[in-house]
């Protein structure tokens, strides 16, 4: 049978030539698809509720959340949440602080562990497994369980004891803001570094060894080859890092606290709301806040604070979906 004879045949007389296989097949994709459809709302539902009940509670009067006829849409909307979180939060101050805050980390952060990854890569030096092997306990081991010894290592922060030598006390980095946590970042030892340099090394294992051998017959050294040849390949892979360290660094609170107390950031502002609306309720009320009330504002707070991280992802989400896609095809 010709397929010009094969497509003049109706669907019932060609499923009953293939045995019925033609319709096992086809009511086989029609219930995969209803699965698929299925898991892809769950799964969406999952993320995206959180978020959607915020945006609910946000929008609602106080009477709203005592009112067991309101669930998820408010009876009466107001925008008066948004205009007291932003000014208990001096939000957009607070959020250009934020913002050119975990550009610089994540910029320093991206740079060394790019560097870092190449090396563990490309080169051979002594006790290299046993290097990458602590790179590995960076990923494994929580932050929490050295943040004792960070804060006592920067508190009294001395090299060789040269400044307790030629000043007379060791540095307090504590207090200068952003030294410490920059330290860190262009050490290779910033938030999740670890990931970010078994990422790299993975790439760069993948890049063919010939393409360092040409450039060096060419005439390349070591460092033009990295400058010139790896890091324009690489930049799909530097991208994903950046994004991944700017979102994580955005949203921590276990380094702000550490290292920014003066600064009010974001996460760290966000932590103090509830303080900082009853000092706002007792001045105009003279009273304390309503649990229900206070949980509004630090839900509001919260959404307000993760609204730039959505729309960065709504403008980037091409590029990173792409970086990353050509980056497993090159893995």
């Amino acid at each position: 049978m010709t397929n010009d004879q094969a497509t003049k045949m109706g669907f019932w007389e060609r499923n009953r030539l293939s045995g019925g296989y033609l319709l096992r097949s086809r009511i086989g994709n029609v219930l995969f698809k209803i699965c698929r459809a299925i898991l892809l709302f769950g799964l969406c539902f999952l993320i995206l509720q959180p978020l959607l009940n915020k945006l609910s509670i946000s929008l609602m009067e106080e009477r709203d959340l005592y009112d067991s006829t309101v669930i998820s849409i408010p009876r009466h909307l107001t925008l008066n949440n948004y205009s007291v979180v932003n000014e208990l939060m001096s939000y957009w101050q607070s959020t250009l602080r934020t913002f050119l805050m975990c550009t610089v980390i994540s910029l320093f952060q991206v740079a060394s562990c790019t560097l870092a990854g190449y090396g563990f890569a490309r080169f051979k030096f002594p006790f290299k497994s046993f290097w990458f092997f602590c790179v590995m306990l960076v990923i494994v081991v929580p932050p929490q369980t050295i943040l004792a010894p960070l804060y006592l290592n920067f508190r009294f922060f001395d090299i060789l004891g040269i400044f307790r030598l030629t000043t007379g006390a060791p540095l307090n980095l504590i207090e200068h803001g952003l030294a410490g946590i920059l330290i860190l970042s262009i050490t290779g030892m910033g938030l999740k570094s670890g990931l970010y340099i078994f990422m790299l090394r993975q790439y760069f294992r993948g890049v063919p060894p010939e393409l360092d051998e040409a450039a060096l017959v060419d005439g390349c050294g070591r460092l033009r080859t990295f400058v010139s040849i790896m890091l324009p390949d690489a930049m799909p892979m530097i991208t994903s890092c950046f994004l991944f360290s700017f979102v994580w660094m955005w949203t921590d609170s276990l380094y702000t606290s550490l290292f920014l107390r003066g600064y009010n950031v974001l996460s760290s502002v966000l932590g103090s709301l509830a303080e900082r609306l009853m000092e706002y309720y007792m001045r105009i009320y003279t009273t304390a806040a309503p649990i229900g009330y206070t949980q509004m504002i630090i839900a509001t707070g919260m959404l307000i604070s993760l609204l730039p991280l959505i729309l960065l992802y709504l403008f980037a989400q091409r590029a990173f979906v792409e970086s990353l896609s050509q980056t497993g095809i090159k893995m």
